[in-house]
C-alpha cells in the first residue's frame, strides 16, 4: 500500500465543529483573523502543501479511497427516492470499454461515438453519456426491468460515478489520473438542483479530501481545467433545501473547498473571473442577513484566510513583473479588457440576472434562513437564471449557466484544455476584489449596514497587513486606497457604533502604518482629527504635594485647534482650518470614553512604529504649509497621560497614552548610538530654516487675520514679503498660504485702496477653456465674498475683465456680459442651496434665462450654454470658503485635498537618527512635563520604574544631543521631587546624633522625612546617580552653549537653585561631608563646623523598654536642655536616608563640577550665591559653646543669645563659590567678581554676621586676593582696610584664617606681596593681631616674609611701618624678663636645677630677631634716603630716626638677651658709615634723641626694677657707648658749634649716673670712660689751658668745674701740670690714636 504525504488542517468530517468553534469566538468579540492566522504563515504560492495545514499520511490506497468515496456519495443518492431504482452499473462500477466523443464540424451536430480501450491512467477518455443499447445490455443481463417491461436507465449522476470506478479499476498512480476526470462526478453532484444538502455536502467533502491527502497535485494532469471547472461548479452550487442546519453545512463546506482550493496546489493556476466568482461567493454569505450568525461569521473567517492568499500573490506578482509596476498594470488591463466586475452583495434584486458581466453568485443577495430553511432555499434557487432553468431541466443535461464556458454534464474532453486556457489570476482580481470592500464602506449607502462595513472593514485590515506597501506601488490600487478607502474611513471614524469605530481606525492605522507614503495630506487630516477629539481643553488640576512647575511644559491646547473665542484673533494654526474640518467632518468635538480610548489605541499603534513621530517632524512640523503634527500629537499624549483624563475617557486612556509616550523616548534612546545617515534624506540645517520661517508665517499670519496691513508689515519685515508695496509680491503671499482667513482675505482685498492687489491676485488664476461658472468656482475657493454688494462688485468686475483679458470666449459678447452673468450665477447658486427657499420656490432654468435675456451685447446666451451652467450650479454647490457643512461641502473639500496632493508630494519615510536632536527639542517639555507628573502622583512600582527609565534616557538624549534646556528642567524636576530642597531651611535644633556600635548617625527632621519618602530617594537616586553623574562630561558641553541665552540663563538658576539648595540641606544636617577631598586640597583648611549636636550613645544599652525608661530620659533631656531621644523609628528612617545618599556619587560629582568650562560654572556659582539669606533673613541654626559651658538661665528660662547666629550652609556657599573662583585665571576671570562682592558684604557687615561667618570670609576672601590679584574687581587695599576695620573682638576671634590668608598672599605673586606690604592697613592688622600669643608665631612669619625674603618688600613707604611691627615684637619679649628673674633667684639660693635659657621662648626668639633685622635695615637706609628725594634733615628723621628709637626701645627692654641684642644693634647702627658726614649734621641728633633719653629712660626707677639685678649693666653698657660715639665723631663734632653744649651734657649725664645710687659698677666704670676721653680730647688738642689753645678756653673751664663737682680731683690728676702745646706735626697721629681709641672702647663691660 502506497503512503502519501500530504496537509490537511481540518478533517473534513469535523468541519462543522471546527467552523462552529470558531464562530463562537466571532461571536464572544475575538478577531477570528487573528485566531486563523496565528502560527499558521502563509507558504509559498504554488507549492503542493496547504497553506493552512499540518502534514498528515493516509494507510489505504487512494484509488480505494475515491472508490469509497464514489460509493458512499451514490449509496447516499439511492436512499433518495429520486434514485432509489438505479441500474446495477450503478454498484458495479462502469466498464473499462470508453467512448471517445469525436469533435463534429458543427456545434449542434450530435456526436458520433466509436468504442475505444480506455487507457489505464483514464487521461484520454471522453464520455458523453452512455447511449440506451448500452445501458440495456446491462438491464438484460442482470434481468432489470422497468414496470412496463422496459431497461431502467441511470441518472446521469450515478452513471458518472459508475464511469469513473471503472477507469480507477486500471489505475496505478493516481498522481497520473486526469483531475477533470476525477472530479466530474462530483461536480454534477454539486451543481444539480436535484440533489438534497446531505449529499452535496457529502460531494464537497470527497472534494476537499483529494485535496487535503494530495491526490490533486501540481504535477496532476490537466490540474488548471480541473481548478476552473471546481471553482464554477462551487460557485454555482445547487442543493434541495432540507433543514437548515444541513443547508449551512453545505456552505460551510464550499467555504472550506474554497480555501484549501486557493491555498493548495492550484490555487496559483485559478483566473481571474474564477477568483472574482469565488469572493463574490464569500461575500455574499458574509453579507446575507437571512443566513445565520455562525455562517456569516464562518465566512467572513473564511473570506480573511482567502484574501490573505491573495493580496500575498499580489507579492508575488511584482517580482513577476520584475518591479516594474506600470508594465503590471498594463498587462492586468489588457487580461481583463477592462470588463472584469464584481457586484457588490446587495446591490440589486437579482444576483444572477444576464446583466451581470461574468459570472452569477445566486447565493449572494437573495438566499434568506428564516423559520423554514427549506424555503429560503428554495426562493434563493428561484430567484436566479440558473434555478429557473434546473427547475424546467432536472436532469440538467443542458446546463449551461451564463455563458458558463464549459457544460459540467458531460465529461470533460481532452480538447477542454485548450479551450479553457485560462491566465492565472493576477492583479485585475485582486484590484476588483479590493474595490468591491471599499465600496462597502461608502457610509452613505443605506443598503450596507454596519455589520457590512465592519466585515469589509476586517477583511481590508488582512490585505493591507498582508500587502500594504505592495497597494502602494500599484497606481489602481493606490488610488483607490488614497481616494474611496481614505474618505470612506475619515467618515466612519465619526461614527457612534463603538465596534465600526474600532475596525475603522484599527484599518486606518494599518493602512497609514503600510501605505502612509502617499498618504500625507490624506494622514494629516486624520490625525488632526484625533488630536481636536481627544485634547482636553480644561486645566490640568492642581493637586497638594505636586509643584505646577513640574507640569507646566504640557499644552492647554494643540496648536491645530482654533484660538478661543475671547481672542480677536480670526487665524488659524493649521493648514486645514478648522471649518474645512468641519466640511470633511473632522473637526473633532466630544465623544465617548470608548471612543477616546479606541482612539487612543489607534494613536499608540502609530506611535509604536519606531520612526513615526520623527517622520511626522520632518514631513509636517518642518514645512511651512503643514500643520505640527508631531508636537501636537506629542502634546496629545502628554496630556492624556495624567491621570485626570480618565475623568472623560476611561481608566485605560492614561496608562495607554504614557506607554506611547515612553516608546517615543525609548525610539529615540535606541537611535544614540546609530550611524548618522544623510544620504537621501532632507537636510537638518534646510529643516531647520524652514521651521524659523514657518513660525515667523505663523505670527505674521495671525497679526494679519487680526490687522491686514500690520500682518504684511511684520512679514516684509522678516523678508517673508519681498516688498510691501509691490501688490504682486503681496498677492503672491496671499495665494500661496493656506493659513490665511479666508474672510479677511476677502475683505481686504475687496477694498478700493486694494485694487492693484486684486487684480494682482487674480492673475494668478488661470481661466482657459473655462466656462465662467467654473472659473468663478476657482476664484470663489480661494476667499470668501464679503457682504457689502460694493465691494462683491468690485471683484465681480476685475474677474470680469480678468476672464476676457486674452480674447473673449466663444459665446461671450464683452467683459460686461461676463459680470452680468457672475452676477447671476451667484444669486443661482444662493437661491438653489439656501436652506431656507422652499423647493417649489427656486429658480427653474426658465427663470435664470429669463434674468439673462438680452445681457449678451444686446443678444441671448446660448440656451445650451446656460443649461450647462444652470445644471452644475444645481447639482454641484459652490462652497464658499467658511460655509456650509453638509455632504457637498464634504465633497467639495475632499476634491481640493484631492489636488493638493499632487503639489504636496509623498511622504518621506527614513530610519535614521539625524532629525532626532530637532525633534527633541521641539517636544522635550511636554514629555519631561508628564514624567513629573506622573512621578508624583504614582503609586505602583511598574509605574515608578518605566517614569524612570523614561527620566534617564530624556537626559541620555538631551545631553547627547546639546538640548541643555532640556537637562537643566530634568534635573530642576528631579531636584523638586527630592523634597531636599524647600524654599526654608529646616529646623536643626533638634538634630541629634546618634552612636550605635561605631557608625554615628545624625537623627534629625529632614532625614527622617526623607527616610519615610520612597518617591524622594527614588529621584534623588535618579538626579545624582543616574541624571547628573551619568552624563556629566556631556552636560559641560551643553551647560556652555545654555549661557548664551537669556531666558536659558534663567532656566538654569532655577536648576542650580535646586541642586545648591539640595547640597545645603544636606550639609547642614550632616548628611553630606564638610567638605570633599578636593576642596581640602585647593583650600588648605579643616571642614567647615557645624552646631554641636546633642550626642545619645546606645551602644550596650538593653533592649528593654518602657513607661519609666522613657519617662526618665523625657525628664532628663528636659533637665539638660537637650533635644529629646530619637525614637527606633526615626532612627531606622534616617538610616534608610543615609544608605540612599551613600548611593549617590556626590563627591564624584562635585570633582566633575570643578572641571566645568568657566561660563556654565559661573551659572552655578550664581545660583549658590543666591541662597545666602538676606540681613533681614537671619539664619536659624545655633551653634552650641565649644567648651561645653552651660546656658545661663534667668527664672528656669534660657537666656536668648544675642549674638548673631551661625549658619554653616553660608559658610559651605562661601567656600564653594571661592574653590569655584580660584580655580583657574579663567574662572577667576568669570566669576570672581561676583563671589568678591559676596565675600565682602559679609566681612562688612561683620556686626550681623557670627564671628565664625566672618573668619571664613575673610580667609576666602584673601585666597581669591591671592588668585586675582591682577583683576580689576579685586584690590589689596580695598580688602586691607575692610579687614582692618573689624572690631577688635571678632578680629581676634578670625586671627588664624585672617593669617592664613595674608600668608597665602605674602607667599604668592610678588607684585601682590610688594601691594601688600605697601599698603598701611596691613601693618594696622598685623599690629592688632601679633599680641594673640596664639597667632604671634603666624604674625611674626608674615613679617620675616615681607623683611627677608629676596627682594626685600621694604620700601620708603612701609618702612616705619615695618619697623614698628618689628619694635612691637621685640617689646613683647620682654616676657623673657620673668624667666631670666627666676633663674637670678634660683642661683641666689644656691639651688642647681637644669638651666633655663630666655631664648628657648618663642617670644623671645622673635624679639632678638626682630631687633637683629631692626639694625639690619639701617643698611638700605641710604638707598632709601637716595629713593625718597627728601631734604637731608627729613630724609634723616624719616629713615634713621624709626631705627634709633627702636633700638633704644629694646635698650631697656626687661629681657636681658633683648637688650644686649639692642645695645649691640644700637652700637653697630651708631657707627654705621653712612650714618655721620662732614657735609651734614643731622647725625649730631644722635646724642640728643638717641643716647641721652636712652640713659634717662635707664635712669628711672621703674626701668631699673624691671631687673634689679641686670639693669646697673645697662646703665654701665649705656655710659660706655655714650663716651664711645662721642669719641668716635670727635673729631666730627670738634667742627660743629654744639661741640660744647653736648660735651658739658655728656658730663651732667655722667654725673647722674655717677649719682644713681647703683653702687660700684657705676662708680668705677663712669670715672675711666670719662679718663679716657679727657686723655683723647687732650691729644688731640681739644682740650687744653686757656693758655694753650684760647679757642677751646671755655670747654676747658667748663670742663673742670663739672669735674670737680661730682668728681674732684679727676681733672688735677689728668693734668697736673699745664701741658705743652703740641706741634702741628704731630696733630695728625693724634687723631688717628684718638679713633682707635673711640673703635676699641668695649660695647659690654667688663
Amino acid at each position: 500500500m502506497t503512503e502519501f504525504q500530504t496537509s490537511k488542517e481540518y478533517n473534513p468530517q469535523n468541519l462543522d465543529h471546527d467552523i462552529s468553534s470558531l464562530s463562537s469566538k466571532s461571536q464572544r468579540g475575538a478577531r477570528v483573523p487573528d485566531v486563523l492566522l496565528e502560527g499558521n504563515p502563509i507558504k509559498e504560492l504554488g507549492g503542493g502543501d496547504s497553506a493552512l495545514s499540518l502534514k498528515v499520511a493516509i494507510a489505504i490506497d487512494p484509488v480505494a479511497l475515491i472508490t469509497t468515496e464514489c460509493i458512499t456519495v451514490t449509496s447516499a443518492m439511492r436512499k433518495h427516492a429520486r434514485w432509489a431504482h438505479s441500474s446495477v452499473s450503478a454498484i458495479l462500477g462502469g466498464s473499462s470499454i470508453s467512448y471517445r466523443t469525436e469533435p463534429s464540424s458543427s456545434s449542434s451536430d450530435r456526436a458520433q461515438w466509436s468504442p475505444v480501450k480506455a487507457p489505464s491512467t483514464g487521461t484520454q477518455r471522453g464520455i458523453e453519456g452512455s447511449t440506451a443499447n448500452d445501458e440495456g445490455n446491462f438491464t438484460g443481463r442482470w434481468g432489470l426491468r422497468g414496470k412496463k417491461g422496459k431497461s431502467m436507465q441511470d441518472n446521469p449522476l450515478m452513471s458518472a460515478f459508475a464511469r469513473l470506478r471503472g477507469e480507477l479499476r486500471g489505475c496505478q498512480d493516481i498522481r497520473n489520473f486526469d483531475i477533470p476526470s476525477l472530479l466530474h462526478p462530483f461536480l454534477q453532484v454539486i451543481r444539480s438542483s436535484s440533489t438534497s444538502a446531505p449529499i452535496t455536502s457529502l460531494a464537497l467533502i470527497a472534494i476537499t479530501k483529494f485535496f487535503a491527502y494530495s491526490l490533486v497535485s501540481r504535477s496532476s494532469p490537466r490540474l488548471s481545467v480541473g481548478m476552473q471547472l471546481l471553482s464554477a461548479a462551487i460557485t454555482h452550487c445547487r442543493f434541495e433545501a432540507s433543514d437548515s442546519a444541513a443547508d449551512e453545512i453545505v456552505l460551510l463546506r464550499i467555504l472550506k473547498l474554497m480555501e484549501v482550493m486557493l491555498s493548495g496546489p492550484g490555487g496559483d493556476l485559478l483566473g481571474d473571473e474564477s477568483v472574482c466568482e469565488m469572493m463574490e461567493t464569500g461575500l455574499s454569505m458574509c453579507c446575507q442577513m437571512r443566513l445565520s450568525e455562525l455562517l456569516r461569521r464562518s465566512a467572513e473567517v473564511s473570506m480573511i484566510t482567502m484574501c490573505q492568499i491573495l493580496f500575498e500573490r499580489l507579492k508575488h506578482l511584482e517580482d513577476e513583473a520584475g518591479g516594474d509596476g506600470a508594465a503590471l498594470e498594463e498587462n492586468a488591463h489588457d487580461a481583463d479588457g477592462g470588463e472584469l466586475k464584481m457586484d457588490a452583495p446587495l446591490t440589486g434584486t437579482n444576483a444572477a440576472s444576464p446583466q451581470r458581466s461574468t459570472v452569477s453568485t445566486p447565493l449572494s443577495p437573495n438566499f434568506e434562513v428564516g423559520g423554514n430553511a427549506q424555503q429560503a432555499v428554495l426562493e434563493a434557487r428561484r430567484s436566479s437564471s440558473f434555478g429557473q432553468q434546473m427547475e424546467s431541466n432536472d436532469l440538467g443535461m443542458n446546463n449551461a449557466v451564463n455563458g458558463s464556458a464549459m457544460n459540467l454534464t458531460q465529461a470533460p474532453s481532452p480538447d477542454t484544455q485548450e479551450v479553457m486556457d485560462i491566465r492565472p489570476y493576477s492583479l485585475p482580481s485582486i484590484r476588483e476584489l479590493f474595490r468591491v470592500l471599499v465600496n462597502l464602506l461608502e457610509p452613505h449607502d443605506r443598503q450596507h449596514t454596519d455589520a457590512m462595513r465592519i466585515m469589509a472593514l476586517r477583511i481590508i485590515d488582512v490585505a493591507l497587513e498582508v500587502a500594504g506597501p505592495s497597494i502602494a506601488k500599484h497606481s489602481s490600487l493606490a488610488s483607490l486606497a488614497k481616494d474611496h478607502l481614505c474618505r470612506n474611513l475619515f467618515q466612519l471614524v465619526r461614527s457612534d457604533n463603538i465596534n465600526l469605530l474600532n475596525e475603522s481606525l484599527r484599518v486606518a492605522g494599518t493602512l497609514l502604518a503600510t501605505c502612509r507614503g502617499m498618504l500625507k495630506l490624506q494622514q494629516e487630516l486624520f490625525l488632526s482629527y484625533l488630536v481636536a477629539c481627544l485634547h482636553p481643553r480644561v486645566e490640568i488640576p492642581r493637586e497638594s504635594g505636586i509643584d505646577p512647575s513640574l507640569y507646566e511644559g504640557v499644552p492647554y491646547m494643540p496648536k491645530l485647534v482654533k484660538q478661543p473665542p475671547s481672542s480677536t484673533s480670526s487665524g488659524r494654526s493649521t493648514p486645514v482650518p478648522v471649518k474645512d474640518r468641519q466640511k470633511l467632518g473632522m473637526e473633532g468635538g466630544s465623544r465617548k470614553p470608548d471612543a477616546r480610548e479606541a482612539m487612543v489605541e489607534s494613536v499608540g499603534a502609530l506611535t509604536r512604529i519606531p520612526s513615526y513621530l520623527a517622520e511626522l517632524f520632518v514631513n509636517y512640523d518642518c514645512e511651512v504649509d503643514r500643520s505640527d503634527l508631531c508636537e501636537d500629537l506629542v502634546g496629545l499624549l502628554s496630556r492624556n497621560a495624567l491621570p485626570d483624563s480618565a475623568t472623560w475617557s476611561t481608566t485605560n486612556v492614561p496608562p495607554l497614552c504614557l506607554d506611547a509616550l515612553l516608546s517615543y523616548i525609548q525610539f529615540m534612546a535606541d537611535r544614540l548610538d546609530d550611524e548618522p545617515l544623510f544620504e537621501g534624506y532632507p537636510d537638518p540645517k534646510k529643516l531647520r530654516r524652514q521651521r524659523y520661517r514657518k513660525k515667523i508665517i505663523i505670527k505674521g499670519v495671525n497679526k494679519f487675520n487680526e490687522s491686514p496691513k500690520g500682518g504684511i508689515a511684520y512679514l516684509a519685515s522678516q523678508g517673508i514679503i519681498e516688498n510691501p508695496n509691490d501688490p504682486q509680491s503681496v498677492a503672491q503671499f496671499l495665494k500661496g498660504t493656506t493659513r490665511i482667513s479666508k474672510k479677511v482675505l476677502g475683505e481686504y482685498i475687496s477694498k478700493l485702496a486694494n485694487e492693484p492687489l486684486l487684480r494682482a491676485f487674480l492673475d494668478f488664476f488661470d481661466f482657459t477653456d473655462k466656462r465662467v461658472d467654473e472659473a468663478l468656482r476657482d476664484l470663489l475657493g480661494a476667499f470668501r465674498l464679503p457682504g457689502e454688494s460694493a465691494l462683491i462688485e468690485r471683484i465681480v468686475t476685475v474677474f470680469a475683465e480678468k476672464y476676457c483679458v486674452n480674447s473673449t470666449p466663444e459665446g461671450i459678447a464683452d467683459k460686461d456680459s461676463v459680470f452680468v452673468l457672475t452676477y447671476a450665477i451667484i444669486m443661482l447658486n444662493t437661491d438653489q442651496h439656501n436652506p431656507n427657499v422652499k423647493t417649489q420656490n427656486r429658480m427653474a432654468l426658465a427663470d435664470f434665462a429669463k434674468n439673462l435675456r438680452g445681457v449678451n451685447g444686446g443678444k441671448d446666451f446660448d440656451p445650451q450654454y446656460l443649461q450647462d451652467i444652470y445644471d452644475s450650479i444645481k447639482n454641484n454647490e459652490i462652497i464658499l470658503p467658511d460655509e456650509h457643512d453638509n455632504k457637498h461641502a464634504f465633497d467639495y473639500a475632499w476634491k481640493e485635498l484631492l489636488l493638493k496632493t499632487d503639489t504636496a508630494g509623498d511622504l518621506v519615510i527614513f530610519d535614521t537618527n539625524v532629525f532626532d536632536a530637532d525633534m527633541f527639542e521641539s517636544t522635550w517639555k511636554p514629555v519631561v512635563a508628564t514624567l513629573s507628573y506622573v512621578f508624583m502622583s504614582a503609586s505602583e512600582d511598574a509605574v515608578y520604574q518605566r517614569v524612570v527609565a523614561g527620566f534617564d534616557q530624556c537626559a541620555q538624549i538631551a545631553a547627547r544631543y546639546n538640548v541643555t534646556e532640556a537637562l537643566d528642567h530634568i534635573i530642576y524636576c528631579l531636584a523638586t521631587i527630592t523634597t531636599l530642597a524647600p524654599s526654608a531651611l529646616p529646623d536643626t535644633s533638634l538634630n541629634t546624633e546618634v552612636q550605635v556600635g561605631k557608625k554615628s548617625v545624625m537623627v534629625s527632621e529632614l532625614a527622617v522625612k526623607f527616610g519615610r519618602d520612597y518617591r524622594a530617594q527614588l529621584a534623588t537616586v535618579v538626579l545624582f546617580r543616574g541624571v547628573i553623574a551619568a552624563n556629566e562630561a556631556k552636560i559641560q558641553k551643553g551647560w556652555e552653549m545654555v549661557c548664551k541665552l537669556k531666558i536659558c540663563q534663567l532656566k538654569r538658576m532655577l536648576t542650580y537653585n535646586k541642586i545648591s539648595r539640595i547640597w545645603l540641606n544636606l550639609f547642614t544636617n550632616s548628611l553630606m561631608p564638610a567638605t570633599f577631598d578636593q576642596s581640602h586640597s585647593l583650600l588648605g583648611i579643616p571642614p567647615i563646623p557645624i552646631q554641636s549636636p546633642h550626642v545619645v550613645n546606645r551602644e550596650g544599652r538593653s533592649n528593654e523598654s518602657g513607661l519609666f525608661q522613657s519617662f526618665t530620659s523625657y525628664l532628663s533631656s528636659y533637665a539638660a536642655d537637650d533635644p529629646p531621644e530619637p525614637s527606633d523609628e526615626e532612627l531606622t528612617d534616617t538610616l534608610c536616608t543615609v544608605d540612599c545618599l551613600a548611593a549617590c556619587p556626590m563627591e564624584a560629582i562635585f570633582t566633575n563640577i570643578l572641571t566645568l568650562p568657566p561660563k556654565p560654572l559661573a551659572a552655578l556659582t550664581h545660583a549658590l550665591l543666591d541662597q545666602i539669606p538676606e540681613e533681614s533673613s537671619p539664619a536659624v541654626i545655633v551653634v552650641k559653646p565649644e567648651q561645653g559651658s552651660p546656658n545661663p538661665k534667668v527664672n528656669g528660662q534660657s537666656q536668648r543669645s544675642t549674638t548673631p547666629s551661625y549658619d554653616p550652609s553660608i559658610v559651605y556657599i562661601l567656600e564653594i563659590s571661592t574653590m569655584f573662583a580660584i580655580r583657574d585665571e579663567a574662572s577667576t576671570a568669570t566669576i570672581g567678581q561676583d563671589v568678591a562682592e559676596a565675600l565682602q558684604n559679609i566681612v562688612r557687615n561683620a556686626a550681623n554676621n557670627h564671628s565664625l561667618i566672618v573668619s571664613r570670609a575673610v580667609f576666602y576672601l584673601l585666597s581669591l586676593l591671592s588668585a586675582s590679584h591682577d583683576q580689576p574687581f579685586i584690590r589689596a587695599p580695598v580688602i586691607l582696610h575692610t579687614i582692618s576695620s573689624l572690631d577688635q573682638s571678632i578680629s581676634e576671634k578670625a586671627a588664624i584664617p585672617i593669617l592664613k590668608g595674608l600668608t597665602s598672599c605674602i607667599r604668592g605673586p610678588r607684585p601682590l606681596r610688594n601691594e601688600i606690604a605697601n599698603t598701611p592697613d596691613f601693618w594696622s592688622i598685623i599690629r592688632g593681631l601679633h599680641t594673640i600669643p596664639a597667632e604671634a608665631g603666624m604674625v611674626f612669619d608674615i613679617l620675616m616674609g615681607i623683611m627677608v625674603d629676596k627682594p626685600s618688600a621694604i620700601t620708603a613707604d612701609n618702612y616705619e611701618f615695618a619697623i614698628q611691627a618689628l619694635n612691637d615684637f621685640a617689646t613683647a619679649g620682654s616676657a623673657g624678663a620673668v624667666v631670666e628673674q627666676k633663674r637670678d633667684r634660683t642661683i641666689r639660693r644656691s639651688k642647681v636645677i637644669k638651666s633655663i635659657k630666655p631664648r628657648d621662648n618663642e617670644l623671645v626668639s622673635h624679639a632678638i630677631q626682630a631687633v637683629t633685622v631692626i639694625w639690619q635695615l639701617s643698611s638700605r637706609v641710604p638707598a632709601l634716603i637716595e629713593q625718597s628725594h627728601l631734604e637731608r634733615k627729613e630724609a634723616w628723621t624719616a629713615y634713621w630716626s624709626p631705627i634709633f628709637r627702636a633700638l633704644s626701645t629694646q635698650c631697656v627692654n626687661p629681657c636681658r638677651e633683648i637688650r644686649h641684642q639692642a645695645f649691640s644693634g644700637l652700637q653697630r647702627a651708631l657707627l654705621s658709615p653712612e650714618l655721620a658726614s662732614a657735609d651734614h649734621q643731622e647725625w649730631t641728633a644722635i646724642f640728643g634723641e638717641v643716647l641721652f633719653p636712652l640713659i634717662l629712660q635707664l635712669l628711672r626707677p621703674e626701668v631699673y626694677h624691671s631687673d634689679p639685678f641686670g639693669m646697673s649693666e645697662t646703665r654701665v653698657q649705656a655710659a660706655t657707648l655714650l663716651c664711645k660715639i662721642f669719641l668716635h665723631y670727635l673729631v666730627l663734632l670738634s667742627e660743629w658749634d654744639g661741640m660744647l653744649e653736648l660735651w658739658l651734657r655728656i658730663l651732667d649725664i655722667m654725673d647722674r649716673l655717677m649719682n644713681s645710687g647703683q653702687g660700684d659698677s657705676l662708680e668705677e666704670a663712669v670715672p675711666e670712660s670719662l679718663k679716657n676721653i679727657l686723655l683723647v680730647m687732650a691729644n688731640g688738642g681739644y682740650l687744653a689751658p686757656p693758655s694753650e689753645s684760647p679757642q677751646y678756653a671755655r670747654l676747658w673751664e667748663e670742663t673742670w668745674k663739672r669735674l670737680e663737682r661730682f668728681l674732684p680731683g679727676m681733672f688735677q690728676e689728668i693734668f697736673p701740670d699745664p701741658p705743652q702745646t703740641p706741634s702741628v706735626a704731630a696733630e695728625q697721629p693724634l687723631i688717628e690714636e684718638v679713633k682707635l681709641m673711640a673703635e676699641d672702647v668695649p660695647v659690654e663691660a667688663n
